[in-house]
């Protein structure tokens, strides 16, 4: 029997997977399916589409992920900062940036994890952010 908070773990981790898969340019499916693909996820974790999402102060959506259980937090902001990097990286936005930062450095602390991956990304969101200002 599948929990509802397993199901949403798993939607939540496949949907990171698929923007590290797509940030990454390994894809090998149409254009077009990978962005329905992209839309079903926003609205299976998210319930809205990213528009909505961006549009939302960086404490509302923090408020959002704190109110979950404490265990599902990391992967939250895990996910929080790949799609807002994914975003960031297709439309250089200062917006998409001070985001993907913020759930990026939460998500180094909470996690507790040291990854190269994400120092990397966040060096270049600090690097257009510094010259963005």
């Amino acid at each position: 029997m599948i929990h509802d908070k397993d199901y949403i773990m798993r939607i939540v981790k496949q949907f990171s997977e698929l923007l590290a898969t797509m940030m990454l340019g390994k894809n090998e499916g149409e254009l077009k399916d990978e962005q329905t693909l992209f839309e079903t996820q926003m609205r299976d974790v998210f319930k809205m589409d990213f528009d909505e999402l961006s549009a939302k102060s960086v404490e509302e959506i923090t408020e959002w992920v704190e109110a979950k259980d404490d265990a599902h937090q990391i992967a939250y902001y895990e996910l929080l900062g790949n799609l807002f990097y994914y975003k960031f990286h297709g439309v250089p936005d200062r917006n998409f940036a001070l985001h993907a930062k913020v759930y990026y450095e939460t998500w180094l602390q909470k996690s507790k994890i040291f990854s190269l991956p994400v120092m990397s990304k966040l060096t270049v969101l600090n690097k257009y952010l510094s010259e963005a200002t």
